[in-house]
């Protein structure tokens, strides 16, 4: 099969690589689709981990064998396989804080290599931790695999979005409208609260508004706090979600959130990144500061939910489509976006057409 392979920092090598041989109790995927995530990027830009291995996990796709041991399964069924599932009875699980889980971490779905996602690739092999314990969801007939491929990053936003607090009648601030932006803002709706959104990009600002923010302005304007005040009737947002990696954007973020709110971190900074604070101002105003990384698997049929039954539309966040030869494009023009760059998603060699990849 062939498999986008990483060979070191900015080294994709697109090559032909064993299909995958699985146990009694796994499953293979044929990938359809596959969601090129932040965190993908970071694997391949940044000395992270050691080569070789194949990434991805926003996968989407159709069983194409099941292990002796597997029930319930058939060859042929359209599945999102979600690439990590915990232990459920480690201190970690018990006290949900499922995404700490060693199991969670470490037992991952593989193409080959390292386990380390293996989406970035035409066949992928599910482990029987992850076969046996809900890592494999049906996909409904109405649903395609391109909207199938989003339950997993749904799933990480709900998280944050519930780890904040968010509630009917409150005011969101989201800096950066990238397409986690852009996903906070429908779920923010959807749970009935009000989306105040920044971005540096005029199209994405206004992207911001046509999926549902109350309000969107340049992450640039010195004003931004005193617009965000009159938006609040002198408050200031209850929750600030950084979804982008900048110091700046967090000072705003705790400039703009209002007394006994919270700012939650989404996005990963840097390692070498530190932010000096004044622990007073913490103090005084009871501002929580909190992270939220990874998914949960308490709100997986809730991601399903959301996404099976279209409660927000995540067709508006998709903006190109690539084939897997291309990988290493599609990443470039995710870390110097166009002005109309949002998801993007990969497909398989073999399942191009010219018609559905402009870019190929």
């Amino acid at each position: 099969m062939k498999a986008q392979v990483f060979r070191g920092v900015n080294q994709l090598s697109y090559e032909d690589i064993p299909i995958p041989e699985i146990a009694a109790d796994e499953v293979l995927v044929r990938v359809k689709v596959v969601g090129l995530c932040q965190s993908d990027i970071k694997k391949i830009r940044y000395p992270l981990y050691e080569p070789p291995r194949i990434f991805g996990h926003e996968t989407a796709g159709k069983i194409a064998a099941v292990g002796e041991a597997v029930t319930g399964w058939q060859v042929g069924q359209r599945v999102v396989v979600m690439h990590h599932i915990p232990c459920m009875h480690c201190a970690y699980c018990l006290n949900e804080n499922y995404s700490m889980c060693h199991v969670y971490k470490t037992v991952t779905t593989t193409a080959g290599f390292i386990p380390s996602g293996g989406g970035f690739a035409e066949y992928v092999k599910v482990p029987g931790h992850i076969v046996q314990h809900g890592g494999l969801i049906p996909i409904p007939d109405h649903i395609s695999d391109e909207e199938a491929s989003f339950v997993e990053p749904t799933n990480c936003c709900l998280k944050a979005v519930k780890k904040a607090g968010v509630a009917p009648g409150q005011t969101v601030l989201i800096t950066g409208a990238g397409p986690i932006g852009l996903m906070f803002i429908m779920l923010v709706n959807l749970f009935g609260a009000r989306a105040i959104a920044t971005d540096l990009l005029p199209s994405r600002i206004a992207k911001a508004k046509e999926v549902g923010a109350a309000a969107a302005f340049d992450a640039r304007d010195p004003d931004l706090s005193a617009k965000v005040q009159a938006l609040t009737h002198g408050l200031g947002v209850d929750v600030s979600l950084l979804a982008v990696p900048s110091e700046k954007a967090f000072f705003q973020a705790l400039e703009c959130t209002r007394k006994g709110g919270k700012i939650l971190f989404f996005a990963e900074f840097p390692d070498e990144v530190e932010i000096p604070l004044n622990p007073n101002i913490l103090y005084r105003r009871e501002i929580d500061l909190m992270g939220s990384y990874s998914s949960s698997y308490r709100l997986q049929s809730l991601a399903c939910d959301i996404i099976f039954n279209r409660r927000i539309d995540v067709k508006a966040l998709i903006s190109d489509r690539y084939p897997l030869a291309k990988l290493a494009e599609a990443v470039e023009q995710a870390v110097h976006p166009t002005p109309e760059t949002y998801k993007i998603l990969i497909y398989p060699e073999a399942e191009c057409t010219p018609c559905q990849f402009p870019h190929g």
